[in-house]
């Protein structure tokens, strides 16, 4: 019998697994990836011999990770991570510094020393969280959602209840902690996957909770050796990678997914996986009849990102390799940035400073540095124009801050802002796909099937269901490739 063929379109850490876990059966696998490189959002920003992650930075639950990994094919040794511990440092504006620490008395006896009689809202927090996220990952992270029926059951609403989803995240970090700039640390990780405290639903108290249960760890080497290692793994298995190489048309013709078009050719597969920003794929699917093509959608994108990227001649390894940086009022600044459109007055800033964890990061006496400030997608703002002095403003503020000299010590930058994002395909220059807003979480987030009506056609990727963050995106891709080999009879 003829070996089933499948497309993947795109070569993001999604398509890269779903390629991995496929290509273990008796299927022939080809990737299409418009760009020169593998990887999407994961990528490495270079220059003078150093080399930093351009995206992802924090891997959280490592065993997620590792378990994908190994059904791939692919062993942990192969994927040396570091644990941080200390986790990460909080720097508030009143010159207050809080350290993370992922044991719980550890972290309770920090948080009651800068905060005295808090530390036990936040011991109560991980008792109460640690039965509910297991049963969040068994009935979010795990499945999916075909229907709002089986998103909306009877168990799923006791759970949903539990974990307060009918909250905003912050107001869900409030029940445990009265004080602002604690809950600011138990909320801010919605940052993480495009959020922001007051808009993610409270269903995302698992993040700061899997912090401390599983650990912050970063991979030696950098995030963006992952797709390096998955691609040199296909290679050897001979799956077929196609750079350079646009898809223009996916064709479905009578409900059924035929194949795709690529640089005016028309190739047949027995099922296509699409791994682009999810809300692109309307301006690809083709139907014999238009009344069967799916409905636009009007998605909203997620956060945006302001991104420097520096090398320096200092080597600031007295420094943690993860710290944040935050205003006086993080939700007040937010909210000036979310909802007037506009660059933040009082900004946040996230510092990636992994020579502090891996001393190979760059070379000896210099450093390789990442700052990651929160704002809106693309739309609105003269980013050109704007966000020079954003930047001096933001580097300005981190040397006040404990950081002396780094200024003085950078002897090359990169800018990527919201509107780099949208050119290189990114949806609306949001930088984690769409918001993980209450509408578009579970079964109102597209789906590794996405269009009941449409056979042979799956997805993967930060807009799809379950979400963004790397282990996520590749879980989501685990559902779809396990989809498809249901689907194709093997």
């Amino acid at each position: 019998m003829r070996r089933k063929r499948i497309a993947i379109v795109g070569g993001g850490i999604g398509g890269l697994t779903a390629a991995l876990l496929l290509s273990q059966r008796d299927v022939e696998v080809t990737i299409f990836e418009k760009s020169d490189r593998l990887g999407g959002r994961i990528a490495f920003e270079e220059q003078d011999g150093i080399a930093i992650d351009q995206g992802p930075t924090i891997v959280l639950l490592p065993e997620m990770l590792h378990s994908i990994m190994e059904e791939g094919g692919i062993s942990r040794d192969r994927l040396p991570l570091i644990e941080c511990d200390p986790l990460y440092r909080i720097h508030y504006a009143d010159g207050r510094v809080m350290t993370k620490h992922r044991g719980t008395e550890p972290q309770a006896e920090e948080i009651e020393r800068l905060f005295p009689g808090s530390g036990a809202g936040f011991r109560r927090f991980m008792d109460d969280m640690r039965p509910l996220f297991a049963r969040g990952q068994a009935s979010f992270l795990e499945r999916d959602f075909p229907n709002a029926s089986t998103f909306f059951s009877r168990s799923n609403l006791a759970l949903m209840r539990s974990l307060r989803a009918y909250r905003n995240l912050s107001s869900a970090a409030g029940i445990y902690f009265r004080n602002q700039q604690l809950r600011e640390a138990y909320s801010l990780q919605s940052l993480y996957i495009g959020g922001i405290p007051e808009k993610t639903p409270g269903l995302y108290t698992m993040l700061p909770y899997a912090e401390h249960a599983f650990g912050v760890w970063m991979l030696k080497g950098g995030y963006a050796a992952l797709p390096r290692i998955i691609g040199e793994e296909l290679q050897h298995r001979g799956v077929d990678i196609r750079l350079g190489s646009s898809v223009n048309h996916i064709e479905v013709r009578n409900g059924v997914c035929l194949g795709i078009q690529t640089d005016g050719e028309k190739m047949p597969f027995d099922a296509v996986l699409y791994n682009g920003d999810f809300p692109l794929i309307h301006d690809l699917l083709t139907d014999s009849q238009p009344a069967l093509k799916p409905q636009r959608r009007p998605y909203q994108p997620s956060s945006g990102c302001v991104l420097i990227y520096a090398g320096t001649n200092r080597r600031w390894s007295d420094r943690l390799a993860h710290q944040f940086f935050l205003p006086e009022d993080l939700n007040a600044s937010l909210r000036q940035t979310f909802g007037e459109r506009k660059l933040p007055s009082q900004p946040s800033v996230y510092v990636f400073n992994p020579v502090a964890l891996d001393p190979e990061a760059a070379p000896q006496g210099q450093s390789a540095l990442y700052f990651l400030i929160p704002v809106t997608d693309e739309q609105g703002i003269a980013w050109e124009q704007d966000t020079g002095e954003l930047v001096e403003r933001v580097l300005s503020m981190v040397e006040e801050r404990g950081w002396e000299g780094l200024r003085s010590s950078i002897t090359w930058k990169k800018v990527r802002t919201p509107a780099d994002a949208k050119r290189s395909g990114l949806y609306g220059g949001g930088s984690f796909g769409i918001a993980p807003i209450i509408r578009q979480s579970g079964a109102y987030r597209p789906q590794p099937r996405p269009f009941p009506s449409i056979r042979r056609l799956y997805a993967a990727g930060a807009s799809v269901h379950p979400g963004g963050g790397v282990p996520i995106v590749m879980q989501g891709a685990r559902m779809a490739a396990q989809q498809m080999l249901k689907e194709l009879g093997l």
